[in-house]
């Protein structure tokens, strides 16, 4: 929502928006643009009349607003569908979907395009270095955007994703996710068919070869050109880790090496997402040798493991993952470059998580870290045998600032901190580094 506020506002509307507990970085964003955030879902800020009321899909019925704004007789759309008519509808559009990494596919994809003088538009759910927001409208006829399989609004319950006219879509992964709307995988996959459904014959589609979710998707039926990439010869084009050296990789295909990516993203599963922001640019004319460049310099977006502080040695990172799977991935790719111990400070904020669904998941996306602290709110109400196993592996804390007390007098020189989290976590992972810092300087007698 706050990129479509950014768009709008580039096309020379005045903007403004209602959320609640906004934090950086899209606060920051929002502030830099003009855009006036009333805090809280009141319907004070629709009582001035607008001319369009853009609805998020966190709103439903029976909240202040969303009865002021029917009762008013107010007009109003969904982000999605007021996206694709007024912007998608008339560029050719490159749409990132799956459960992981749809932000920083989406981002690569920007900054390549973007570093070979294309200079695409793009919304993406985070914010790159490389921009100064997360939404850009060009002159290009090149849109990039960030392709979510969540519902549109209390009104219009498809999945945003079906609204954005893609001529090129990366399937990256996929798993059961949203507990809150879809009842199981199949609903899911269900969703993503109606998507290709949607993608012209003269369009391609760039799918993960590794994922078996995805094949069942594919043979739903795709009436568009299929191609492949992962991270052996089973796919078109590959990934090959060179050397000792994580952040050192080269992409294949059947009879050649077709470049090399040196760069500071860990991971393999940033590799796979590298191959398929460089697939993808091909479609915009970009050669594959070019694209792998352009990431050589690629800096990844804030809170997808972007270092926060290191006081006393202690190296404190911030990441948006919050699914087990993106959990244990996240850690899996730091644990080659940790010296020291790797601990995982982990808030269960998304309403899986915090139903229970991914819960007993969990543990197990924990064991690439030497200690974890869990967040475990009282009213998440997850049953006691998953608690159990659950301590069995991690600290389980139900505040904060306790959490922030017992990670900052746990740690030690050479270990590292990752915090994980889809919300503000009360900014957690900046207060952790600040009580490491004051905790030494208490320690060694200093002011």
């Amino acid at each position: 929502m706050g990129g479509l506020a950014a768009i709008a506002r580039q096309l020379g509307h005045d903007v403004s928006g209602s959320d609640q507990k906004m934090y950086p970085p899209m606060s920051t964003q929002l502030e830099n643009l003009g855009v006036p955030v009333h805090e809280g879902y009141q319907s004070t800020p629709l009582q001035s009349n607008p001319d369009l009321v853009m609805v998020g899909n966190v709103m439903t019925r029976g909240m202040e607003p969303i009865e002021y704004l029917l009762n008013s007789e107010l007009r109003y759309v969904s982000g999605p569908q007021w996206l694709g008519e007024e912007i998608l509808r008339y560029k050719k559009v490159y749409a990132v979907a799956g459960t992981h990494g749809k932000t920083t596919t989406a981002s690569m994809l920007a900054w390549i395009l973007t570093d070979q003088g294309i200079d695409p538009g793009f919304l993406i759910g985070g914010v790159s270095p490389h921009f100064e927001s997360s939404a850009k409208l060009t002159d290009s006829e090149h849109f990039v955007i960030e392709a979510d399989e969540y519902d549109s609004a209390f009104f219009d319950k498809r999945a945003k994703f079906v609204h954005y006219h893609s001529d090129v879509v990366i399937l990256n992964n996929l798993e059961y996710d949203h507990a809150d709307i879809y009842p199981d995988l199949t609903a899911i996959q269900t969703q993503f068919h109606h998507l290709l459904r949607t993608v012209p014959g003269n369009g391609e589609i760039i799918v993960n070869a590794d994922d078996p979710h995805l094949k069942t998707v594919l043979n739903m039926g795709c009436w568009t050109d299929i191609v492949s990439f992962g991270s052996g010869p089973h796919a078109d084009f590959w990934v090959m880790p060179l050397g000792d050296n994580p952040s050192h990789f080269s992409i294949q295909n059947s009879t050649d090496q077709l470049a090399e990516v040196r760069w500071n993203v860990s991971g393999m599963h940033n590799q796979l997402n590298a191959l398929a922001a460089i697939l993808a640019a091909t479609r915009a004319g970009v050669a594959i040798a070019a694209a792998a460049d352009s990431l050589c310099r690629y800096e990844n977006v804030k809170r997808r493991m972007e270092l926060v502080g290191e006081p006393h040695g202690v190296r404190v990172f911030d990441d948006f993952a919050h699914h087990p799977t993106a959990i244990e991935t996240t850690l899996a790719g730091r644990r080659p470059h940790v010296h020291g111990r790797l601990i995982a400070v982990v808030e269960p904020r998304s309403n899986s998580m915090r139903s229970g669904v991914h819960a007993r998941l969990l543990p197990k996306s924990l064991q690439a870290a030497d200690h974890a602290f869990v967040m475990v709110y009282p009213d998440m109400q997850w049953d006691e045998l998953v608690l159990e196993k659950l301590k069995q592996k991690a600290s389980v804390i139900d505040s904060v600032q306790t959490l922030i007390e017992q990670v900052a007098a746990w740690v030690k020189p050479g270990d590292e901190v990752i915090c994980m989290s889809n919300g503000g976590f009360e900014n957690a992972p900046r207060r952790i580094a600040a009580a490491i810092e004051q905790q030494r300087l208490v320690q060694s007698g200093g002011q």
